[in-house]
Order: C-alpha cells, then sequence, then structure tokens
C-alpha cells in the first residue's frame, strides 16, 4: 500500500473550502484524471477515472464526515482500493489549510513505476492547486452537504 499526503492553503473561509470539498460531481473541474462522479446517496459515490489511458470506475463510501472538519472515504467492491482523508483547518476567519492523504494500491507495472516515481504524488498536489484556483476564482462554493457521518 502507498500513500501520498499533500497540503495547501486556499484563501478562502473553511467554511467555503469545506462546503465545496463535498460537492463530488464537480471534481472533474479541478482534478485532472477524474472524467466523472456520480453521488448516489449520501455516503456512496460512483467514479469513473481516466489516468495514462487506463479507465477505472469504482464505488466509494464516505465513512467519516464533520462538517468544515474532516471527509474520510473508502472504496468499496470492484479492483480499485483506495482510501483517503481530508481535512480543513482554518488559519484565519479568510485561509483555510487543506490536506488531503490518500493510501492507495497500485496495480500493474505501470502503476507501481509510477508511484515509485511519485506521479500520484505530483497529481494530488496539482489537483490540490487547481482546487485552490477554482475556490478562490469563484469566492464561493456551488452548493453544500453539511450533514455528519
Amino acid at each position: 500500500m502507498s500513500q501520498v499526503k499533500q497540503s495547501i492553503e486556499v484563501d478562502v473561509p473553511v467554511t467555503t473550502a469545506y462546503n465545496q470539498w463535498t460537492q463530488f460531481e464537480s471534481f472533474p473541474r479541478f482534478m485532472e484524471g477524474v472524467e466523472r462522479i456520480e453521488q448516489r446517496g449520501d455516503t456512496l459515490t460512483h467514479w469513473v477515472t481516466k489516468v495514462a489511458g487506463v479507465e477505472r470506475e469504482f464505488d466509494a463510501e464516505i465513512i467519516e464526515q464533520v462538517p468544515d472538519t474532516k471527509v474520510a472515504w473508502v472504496t468499496v467492491g470492484g479492483e480499485t482500493e483506495q482510501s483517503g482523508l481530508v481535512t480543513f483547518r482554518p488559519i484565519d476567519p479568510a485561509r483555510t489549510e487543506v490536506t488531503l492523504r490518500m493510501d492507495f494500491d497500485p496495480e500493474g507495472m505501470a502503476e507501481n513505476i509510477g508511484d515509485k516515481l511519485g506521479f500520484v504524488d505530483r497529481q494530488v498536489k496539482g489537483d490540490l492547486k487547481r482546487f485552490k484556483h477554482f475556490i478562490e476564482d469563484r469566492g464561493t462554493e456551488t452548493g453544500a452537504w453539511r450533514g455528519s457521518v
């Protein structure tokens, strides 16, 4: 199992950053390789990804969600094994630190080589930068889900 962890500061309040992150169907707008996400219930999402020409579909279940604090998930069924946690820490009333930690099991030779070369780490770092630009340019979230899991 491999792990990646990256953080970024975003110039929006913690509630704005958190609310946007709960809008999973918007992830393709800032996450490279995410083709689409379907919200299938309060805690279940279906992902379609395409990375380095390899397309995957899998379900992810939210296993813990605390408004303005964190969202944790794990894949369920299928071949893709992944879990993760994104946390939100207010720096001051107008800035937030977003930290993403993801544990994953690379499949096949190409993914193992890419993992060892830091591909996933760079992709997560880029996704967080694109999230920063997305939410800062908008200045407000596209929606929110404030429930707890």
